[in-house]
């Protein structure tokens, strides 16, 4: 398994509307795989394998590139940096967080900590209080200095490694660079097979601030089949009730049914179900209550299309610390090889 790949992926900077070094990283891991390589206006990546024949289906594979971070809004004159959050984040997990500002000239390391007061002068009635979002700062240790190197809207990123553990893999950006991983070695994985469609791997851009680039993307392409390639959660975890758990890590890729954007069509989970049943690739059925991810686009776009998720369990998305079974990530690209095949 390409873990290396998948390291390199993670480690790499993008968030929503600045994706383009992640997507430098892909077009030149993809040499060889298709017949042709674009970027359309906004960023997306679109990776086009031609059918033999003429008519074939169009499938889409959608993977979006783009993970949560921030863009600088404000610098005062101290030289302390402030956020606006592109994509969602939940402040208990902000606090004492190394980070990385990636600007026009250079990336800075800095650290991120909420304005207050620190435990040794604080009350316990300040220690209940969870900040907002914007209550976070940058601190690069440069003082006044800071405001001659980073400039209103460069972006900023948790500066975690990514870390093998046992089974699993731990990283920020997992979501959704595992589906970047799957875009890739599912091709790999297919060789010269699957020629009895079109397939478009398309890499997109903004998901995480409402599927935009998906949007544009799948509108262009107007495929029959799209197939939103997305981590989903696995709470099996202390805390969480089972009914809640979403997904079991270990037990296959996520076969996703619905969740707040879009359902997917009946007949398309039938077949998969059914394929991997044959194949003997172990899968779990999987739905959430809300949220959303890049197969609604395909499904909504231009007169539409029938459209499904292939989606891998992880813990603790939107974290430093998402963590995905490798056995999964396998079955996944397992999965998408082999329909791929069978078109």
């Amino acid at each position: 398994m390409n873990i290396d790949l998948l390291r390199r992926l993670c480690e790499t900077p993008g968030v929503p509307g600045h994706e383009e070094r992640v997507r430098a990283l892909i077009e030149a891991e993809v040499g060889g795989l298709f017949d042709e390589v674009s970027t359309d206006v906004m960023g997306s990546l679109h990776c086009v394998r031609r059918a033999a024949s003429e008519g074939a289906p169009k499938v889409m594979l959608l993977c979006h590139m783009d993970e949560i971070g921030f863009l600088v809004s404000h610098i005062t004159d101290k030289g302390f940096v402030y956020l606006q959050p592109v994509g969602g984040f939940d402040p208990r997990n902000l606090f004492s967080r190394r980070v990385l500002v990636c600007t026009g000239s250079g990336d800075l390391k800095g650290v991120m900590n909420p304005g207050g007061k620190p435990v040794h002068i604080s009350s316990p009635e300040d220690r209940k209080k969870v900040p907002e979002v914007s209550d976070f700062f940058v601190d690069l240790g440069l003082g006044a200095a800071t405001a001659d190197k980073v400039s209103i809207g460069d972006y900023v990123v948790m500066d975690e490694p990514f870390l093998e553990m046992g089974d699993k893999v731990v990283s920020k950006a997992l979501d959704n660079r595992i589906a970047c991983w799957l875009g890739i070695e599912s091709i790999r994985a297919l060789g010269d097979g699957g020629r009895g469609a079109e397939i478009h791997v398309v890499f997109t851009t903004q998901e995480e601030v409402g599927l935009r680039g998906a949007r544009t993307a799948a509108f262009k392409v107007r495929p029959d089949i799209g197939i939103g390639i997305d981590v989903t959660l696995a709470c099996d975890t202390p805390g969480v009730p089972e009914q809640d758990r979403t997904t079991v890590q270990g037990s296959g890729f996520g076969l996703h049914i619905r969740d707040g954007s879009f359902i997917s069509d009946k007949a398309l989970v039938a077949e998969i179900d059914a394929l991997a049943r044959d194949k003997g690739i172990p899968f779990q059925r999987t739905m959430l209550r809300s949220g959303g991810q890049d197969g609604a686009a395909a499904q909504q776009a231009a007169a539409g299309a029938r459209a499904i998720g292939i989606t891998v369990g992880t813990r603790y998305i939107h974290t430093v610390t998402e963590m995905a079974d490798t056995a999964d990530l396998g079955a996944a690209r397992d999965i998408l090889a082999a329909y791929l095949h069978s078109l």
